[in-house]
């Protein structure tokens, strides 16, 4: 068997914003029943096949790496994650689009970890906005997963939407935002859907 190239992808966000629902969905392809809280942080695995059935195939072995704990810990639980941070491939930043807290939350934690300082400085300016240009020489791949979409009434969604979009540009970032869509009453598992606006999982 070829050897596998290693990816490190870190999965960031506030707690309880579904940062292990996610990671068990994209790696055992499942929606995860009860999830419990991540202390320190949690590794899952997925192998994927980029270019499957072409010439530039190539197998790749994904960790994704769920950092518990919260934007506003100690500087000691901060300087604790930063062990983490080292050597990464990618940052999925995942935030709950019923509490907008958890999304301007990501500043903060992207910060965290593209600086791998406990604080950095000179980052806000007066108003309280992040500084745009901080992301723009950043060369690790971004990616905003937006949760909970299927929970905000109707006449809402175009706000969170336009507030997301937003989002995404400030981080020069794709933007996904899932949906958990039950089929009939059931506990079967594979009788709920994920999708987003434009595909399905």
């Amino acid at each position: 068997m070829a050897s596998l190239d290693r990816v490190k992808v870190l999965v960031l966000g506030d707690s309880g914003v579904g940062k292990s629902s996610v990671v068990h969905l994209l790696c055992q392809n499942q929606v995860l029943g009860n999830p419990s809280w991540t202390v320190g942080c949690s590794v899952d695995v997925r192998v994927h096949d980029y270019r499957e059935g072409t010439p530039e195939e190539k197998t790749y072995y994904i960790e994704l790496w769920d950092v518990g704990g919260s934007v506003g810990s100690a500087s000691s639980v901060k300087s604790t994650r930063a062990v983490f941070y080292n050597f990464v491939n990618g940052i999925i930043l995942v935030h709950d689009l019923t509490n907008k807290k958890s999304s301007q939350n990501l500043y903060p934690w992207s910060l965290e970890a593209l600086s791998k300082d406990s604080s950095p400085t000179g980052i806000i300016v007066s108003n309280g906005d992040y500084d745009r240009e901080q992301f723009a020489e950043n060369s690790v791949p971004l990616l905003l997963i937006g949760t909970k979409f299927d929970q905000i009434p109707e006449n809402k969604r175009n706000d969170v939407l336009t507030r997301t979009a937003f989002l995404s540009e400030d981080f020069n970032a794709e933007e996904i935002n899932l949906v958990i869509e039950k089929r009939y009453f059931t506990r079967d598992p594979s009788q709920v859907r994920v999708c987003n606006f434009s595909f399905c999982m």
